[in-house]
């Protein structure tokens, strides 16, 4: 329980009794990310379910509000940066010290505000069209898309090199395959209640393959971008298999 209440403390803003632990206790915390992923997902779908009392577009803004205010936006900045880093890499494609040199900056240039734009926009009318299906099965899919798109870091650090020496390569090798196993076997089974899920994979190796091909590795921004996307990815998954169903 250790672990997870480090991932809590690193990934969200939520209280917690204050620990202190080693470096390798605080890598070892990713193996939590998912349970984390679904204590943020179930406050969001709780907070659209609330709003919804009023309409379905007063539940999508709280839902989106408390997704941002819960995980203090750390994956939204990770999403800007590699935003920038991915327009760097346009111009100076094979300058590795300069597309380093963008990930680092924390400054916000065009690249990233226009995808943050976009991103938020993205997820609120998303969750907005799930909110008004009115269904407790699109409240779950709202759930269970922050706990699948959070299995995503344990998949990149095992599969992905390291861009630089950063907060990504802490993370190296702390995974195991049985903590893989054991996700995917509850993956499985969530996939039941939200069919979209059954993309997860997918999403997760086309991330990857993104990552390898602009910018050549994985890097802390890559995790929380790709967090950011996949769940954006997941809700859009849930959307269109409740819409066919």
């Amino acid at each position: 329980m250790k672990g997870l209440i480090v991932a809590i403390q690193f990934l969200t803003r939520l209280p917690t009794p204050h620990l202190s632990v080693s470096g390798e206790e605080f890598a070892a915390s990713m193996r939590w990310f998912p349970a984390v992923g679904l204590i943020v997902g179930s406050l969001v779908a709780c907070g659209g379910w609330a709003g919804a009392r009023i309409d379905p577009w007063t539940g999508a803004l709280v839902a989106l509000l408390l997704w941002v205010g819960i995980t203090g936006a750390l994956h939204l900045d990770g999403l800007g940066d590699v935003a920038d880093a991915a327009g760097a890499a346009h111009k100076w494609a094979g300058d590795a010290a300069r597309l380093r040199a963008v990930l680092e900056d924390p400054h916000m240039g065009s690249f990233g505000v226009c995808t943050l734009i976009l991103q938020l926009c993205a997820k609120l009318i998303l969750l907005h069209s799930l909110i008004a299906l009115g269904t407790s099965h699109a409240y779950v899919a709202i759930a269970l898309s922050a706990f699948g798109a959070r299995i995503g870091p344990l998949v990149w650090s095992r599969w992905l090199p390291d861009l630089h020496e950063g907060l990504a390569s802490k993370f190296r090798n702390v995974v195991r395959p049985i903590d893989l196993i054991l996700w995917g076997l509850l993956l499985i089974v969530a996939a039941t209640a939200s069919p979209g899920l059954m993309l997860l994979p997918l999403f997760l190796f086309l991330w990857g393959w993104w990552l390898i091909r602009r910018l050549g590795g994985l890097s802390g921004d890559g995790h929380g971008a790709g967090i950011e996307l996949v769940e954006t990815a997941l809700l859009f998954a849930a959307l269109v298999f409740f819409q066919l169903a």
